[in-house]
C-alpha cells in the first residue's frame, strides 16, 4: 500500500512536566539522524507527536528504523486527503480496496474532529464514512467493541489523515536523557538484554567486555562485538571497552579458596569497570543479574560483590525468570548471537562448587595478600582497547593470536 506519510507517537516521558521539552529534542535529534538515510522525507512536529512526509520514500523501511528508537511508543502509516466530506469518503474507500479484504470482518471507524471548523462533528463522521464503506463492502461487519479492522480519520485544517495499523515501536525514554552507566557485557544471553532495557530507560550506556587471551580466543571478542552492534541499533552507536583480564584471573587460582574464584573475579570487574566510569563520566553500573539464577546471583553473593563498588548498582533483570530473558532477547535480535558457543572468561576456571554464601572478611582477606591486585587492575585499564560500534561496524579478526587491533 503507498503511503503518504508517518505518525509518530511520544513515549511516557510526555507525563514529565518541565522536562518535557528536551526529552522531545532528543528524540527529534534521533530521527532526524535516521532520516539522513532517508533524503527526500521530512519532519514535521506538533505537540506530542512527529509527522513524517515519506515524499516517495519506502515506508516499511523506514517503519523499521524508526521504531527503534527509544521514545517513540507507536507508528501509524498515513494517507492523507482534503479536509472534505467527499474525498474523506472517496479516499477511505480506497484505502480499503488496498487492504484486499479476503474474510468477513469486524469493523468500525473512529473519526476526530481536530479542526474544529469543519462542519461535521467526530460521531456524525463515524456515520457518515462508516455507512458507505459498509455498502461498498460485503464483508464488513460492524462491531463497536474490539474491531478486527478500525478506521481511524483526523480531521485536520491542512488535511484529514486516514490510518488502521498503530505499530508498537520502543517506548521508554529518549537515548541517553538519563544519565550515563557502564554495562558489564558478557556473551551469555542476559547482558545485552541488561543493557536494552538500560536504554530504554533513557541511559546513555558503554560497554565493558573482559577477555581472558589465551583461555577465550577471539570469536569469544568478535560475537560481544556483534551484541554489541545489535545494541547500537537502538542508539545509533555504542562504546565497548575490551578490558585484557588474564592476569586477574589467574591470580586467583592457587589460593586454596577455589569455590570464591567467581567472587573475587566479579568484584575486581566491578572495580575496573569503576575507573572507566570515572574516566568516561558514568554514574553507575550495570550488570545482568537474576536473583538465584547462578551461585553469584544469589542474595548473599550480590551482596558481597556489590560492596566492591561506591557507584549505584542497576540489576534490571534481577526478577526477571530466564523464559522472560530470552523472550527479550529474541524481540531485540541479541538471541541467536548470545547462544553461539565461544566462551568468554566467565565461564573459566568454575568450580565444582562455587560460593552461594560467601564471607566478606575471607575475601577481603584474600585480596589483601594478593599485593599486586591493584596494580593489576590498573594496568588492565590503562591496556583497555576502546571500539566505537555502530549499525554499519563490519566485524573482522585479522590476527590469530586472539588480540584484535582492527575489527572493522
Amino acid at each position: 500500500m503507498k503511503y503518504d506519510m508517518l505518525l509518530l507517537r511520544f513515549g511516557e516521558f510526555t507525563l514529565k512536566g518541565k522536562n518535557r521539552n528536551r526529552f522531545e529534542k532528543t528524540v527529534l535529534t534521533h530521527v532526524r539522524s535516521v532520516l539522513s538515510s532517508f533524503p527526500a522525507a521530512q519532519i514535521q512536529k506538533e505537540y506530542g507527536r512527529l509527522y513524517i512526509a515519506l515524499n516517495g520514500e519506502n515506508a516499511d523501511q523506514l517503519i523499521a528504523e524508526l521504531k527503534k528508537i527509544f521514545g517513540i511508543h507507536s507508528i501509524s502509516p498515513v494517507v492523507v486527503c482534503a479536509s472534505q466530506l467527499d474525498k474523506i469518503v472517496e479516499t477511505s474507500a480506497l484505502f480499503l480496496e488496498q487492504m484486499d479484504l479476503k474474510k468477513e470482518t469486524s469493523f468500525k471507524v473512529t473519526a476526530r474532529r481536530v479542526w474544529k471548523a469543519f462542519p461535521h462533528p467526530s460521531q456524525e463522521m463515524n456515520h457518515l464514512v462508516g455507512s458507505p464503506l459498509l455498502k461498498k463492502f460485503s464483508l464488513l461487519r460492524v462491531s463497536m467493541k474490539d474491531p478486527e479492522l478500525q478506521l481511524r480519520v483526523e480531521i485536520r485544517e491542512q488535511g484529514t489523515y486516514i490510518y488502521c495499523e498503530v505499530i508498537p515501536a520502543a517506548g521508554g525514554f529518549p537515548r541517553g536523557s538519563n544519565g550515563k552507566a557502564m554495562l558489564l557485557l558478557s556473551g551469555g544471553i542476559d547482558s545485552p538484554v541488561a543493557g536494552f532495557t538500560s536504554m530504554r530507560r533513557g541511559l546513555e550506556v558503554e560497554c565493558v567486555h573482559y577477555y581472558s587471551y589465551p583461555f577465550t580466543s577471539r570469536k569469544a571478542k568478535e560475537k560481544v562485538m556483534e551484541l554489541a552492534k545489535v545494541l547500537s541499533g537502538y542508539t545509533g552507536e555504542v562504546k565497548l571497552h575490551l578490558v585484557p583480564f588474564t592476569d586477574i584471573q589467574t591470580s586467583f587460582t592457587g589460593q586454596g579458596q577455589d569455590n570464591l574464584i567467581i567472587t573475587l573475579m566479579r568484584r575486581s570487574m566491578l572495580r575496573i569497570a569503576t575507573m572507566l566510569a570515572e574516566r568516561e563520566g558514568a554514574q553507575a553500573i550495570v550488570t545482568g543479574d537474576s536473583l538465584g539464577q547462578v551461585a553469584s546471583q544469589t542474595l548473599p553473593s550480590m551482596n558481597v560483590i556489590g560492596r566492591a563498588t561506591d557507584l549505584p548498582l542497576l540489576r534490571p533483570l534481577i526478577m526477571m525468570d530466564k523464559s522472560e530473558i530470552i523472550e527479550i532477547a529474541k524481540q531485540i535480535g541479541t538471541y541467536e548471537t548470545s547462544i553461539l558457543p565461544y566462551e568468554d572468561c566467565c565461564t573459566l576456571f568454575v568450580p565444582k562448587s562455587p560460593a552461594t554464601n560467601p564471607n566478606l572478611r575471607i575475601v577481603e582477606r584474600i585480596e589483601m595478600n594478593l599485593v599486586h591486585l591493584q596494580k593489576m587492575m590498573e594496568e588492565a585499564v590503562e591496556r583497555t582497547e576502546t571500539v566505537v560500534i555502530t549499525p554499519e561496524t563490519v566485524i573482522e579478526a585479522d590476527r590469530e593470536d586472539g588480540i584484535d587491533e582492527a575489527w572493522f
